[in-house]
């Protein structure tokens, strides 16, 4: 995102702005700025060893400042550390500027709903479990808040509608912020009784052990996407006409498996599937993966095969799951006419019939040796006309429903110039078409 468009450098200004105004003590309360002072230090430093070694953000201190003091000085505490915090994208200073206007209004908000459910009495009091309660408001709050604000300049930086954007972050946010939220609560029950302080801090021990928990789970995700990676590449170089076919049917898996509800892990899993689809074309002769127009039976025989070689390229990769059986399946037909085993129906396993609709459209979709792109439009029209026959037609309803609302914008990845021939229809399967 180092060309930022302007439309989003415009809503930093102004959410940067609506920052600043929540710094603003009106009317004007007293502070125990020693707090303020102490509790920034901790955020700053902590955020720092949080980004660097667990993966993690500190936001168990930025919710204790939230239940310990008055708006505008709860909202300092995020400042230092945000403004200096750790950013691996250009530009810096833009990234750090919005990052620290999404924390202050966030914490503003947090410390606003808890006094105005008269819980800071309760903090002092520690009246349990009174205080949860109003803490936890205050905690889906934040959720609430940051999601609201890092969908919006998602959708302008990255030009995406606002509705896709959003879908997820407050969910993917909440399980980790209510954690870190009942740390806060605690830091701040101890840090208003007689122990002080001090005793506070004892709370973030146990949340250091989680963050290192939670830093392998990333550097484990990291290695299966780099592990993926690694094969998408080699396919491609080996594929050169299907360069970005890869990707851009996982993404078709996903949107297929989110509109029909999916949870995450299925869609992750329907991700890597769409991924890795073809990776068993590692094991078919470059030359017929890069010939212009049709095969011949016998070529079109050794290209059948490239499903089963998937399947065994990725047989000792265990976090792949079901989604082996859509690389060895994404080929069979509901009417049994398909590969390499003629399933019928519902033989055929669920993600692979979704894989099966994803590979199709963006393979109509994008230039091809042996075909020209169609419209989206008529493709989609033609997945419809071959439902029941050779694609689920839930499958089916489920792309042209997301494609309607989101839209898809697909990329043609082989070269122009080279000579084409009619684009075969994926319900005749003829040689030339070798998805």
């Amino acid at each position: 995102m180092e060309a930022v468009p302007a439309r989003a450098r415009a809503y930093v200004v102004c959410v940067a702005l609506g920052a600043l105004l929540c710094l603003l003590p009106l009317p004007p309360v007293r502070a125990s700025w020693w707090a303020v002072l102490l509790l920034a230090a901790l955020y700053a430093g902590g955020e720092q060893v949080a980004r660097r070694r667990f993966a993690g953000t500190f936001y168990p201190v930025l919710l204790a400042g939230a239940f310990l003091l008055p708006p505008y000085a709860a909202a300092l505490v995020p400042l230092p550390g945000a403004l200096f915090s750790v950013v691996e994208q250009r530009p810096f200073l833009l990234r750090r500027i919005c990052r620290a206007a999404h924390l202050v209004i966030g914490v503003w908000a947090v410390s606003h709903v808890h006094g105005a459910l008269d819980a800071r009495a309760a903090v002092e009091a520690s009246d349990f479990p009174y205080v949860l309660l109003p803490a936890g408001a205050a905690v889906l709050v934040f959720c609430l808040v940051l999601a609201a604000l890092d969908g919006v300049i998602l959708a302008l930086a990255e030009g995406l509608p606002l509705r896709r954007s959003w879908r997820g972050l407050f969910l993917r946010t909440l399980a980790p912020v209510g954690v870190h939220g009942l740390a806060g609560l605690m830091m701040a029950v101890l840090w208003r009784s007689p122990y002080g302080p001090v005793a506070a801090l004892l709370v973030l021990f146990p949340m250091a052990v989680s963050w290192w928990v939670f830093a392998q789970y990333h550097r484990e995700r990291a290695a299966h996407q780099a592990t993926i990676r690694a094969l998408v590449q080699a396919v491609d170089i080996k594929d050169g006409y299907t360069r970005g076919h890869s990707e851009r049917v996982g993404q078709a898996s996903m949107m297929i498996a989110r509109e029909l509800g999916m949870d995450e892990g299925r869609v992750e899993v329907l991700r890597f599937a769409g991924i890795l689809h073809d990776v068993g074309k590692l094991g078919v002769p470059t030359r017929l993966l890069r010939k212009d127009g049709p095969l011949t039976p016998e070529e079109r025989r050794v290209i059948e095969l490239h499903p089963e070689y998937g399947h065994e390229i990725t047989r000792g990769i265990s976090f792949l799951g079901e989604a082996r059986s859509a690389i060895l399946h994404h080929h069979e037909r509901v009417d049994g006419s398909g590969y390499p085993y003629g399933l019928v129906g519902s033989q055929i396993p669920e993600c692979a019939r979704v894989v099966a609709v994803a590979d199709a459209f963006d393979a109509m979709t994008s230039t091809r040796s042996y075909s020209r792109a169609r419209p989206v439009e008529v493709a989609l029209a033609e997945l419809q006309r071959c439902a029941g026959a050779q694609f689920d037609p839930r499958m089916v309803t489920a792309l042209v429903r997301v494609i309607a609302r989101d839209g898809w914008h697909p990329v043609v990845t082989a070269d122009e110039t080279r000579p084409t021939v009619p684009s075969p229809s994926p319900a005749a399967d003829r040689p030339g078409a070798r998805r």
